[in-house]
């Protein structure tokens, strides 16, 4: 099983960021995924997830800015982020909820 996770950066506040994960040795299509955000200092937090079927699910934080989505074809996860703020920067993680199995973190840092 992995999860590769890619497309942080270093984005001015106000811009964007699209964030993928690719999913191999799993049945993809049948997975809950989400993904996850950990600040300096802070606890790992959901910041959406996405079911099967394409429902969705938002922390507060990020509603009306970020928007998961899944491309069962293509075996992968993304996250697109708009509007970004400082308090956006954290390490994300891609992770299947069914299977309760993290991908690595990819760093996204929201500075002028």
């Amino acid at each position: 099983v992995q999860l590769q996770a890619s497309g942080g950066g270093l984005v001015q506040p106000g811009g964007s960021l699209r964030l993928s994960c690719a999913a191999s040795g799993i049945r993809f299509s049948a997975n809950v995924m989400g993904w996850y955000r950990q600040a300096p200092g802070k606890q790992r937090e959901l910041v959406a997830s996405i079911a099967s079927g394409g429902i969705t699910n938002y922390a507060d934080s990020v509603k009306g800015r970020f928007t998961i989505s899944r491309d069962n074809a293509k075996n992968t996860v993304y996250l697109q982020m708009n509007s970004l703020k400082p308090e956006d920067t954290a390490v994300y993680y891609c992770k299947s909820l069914t299977l309760n199995y993290w991908g690595q973190g990819t760093l996204v840092t929201v500075s002028s």
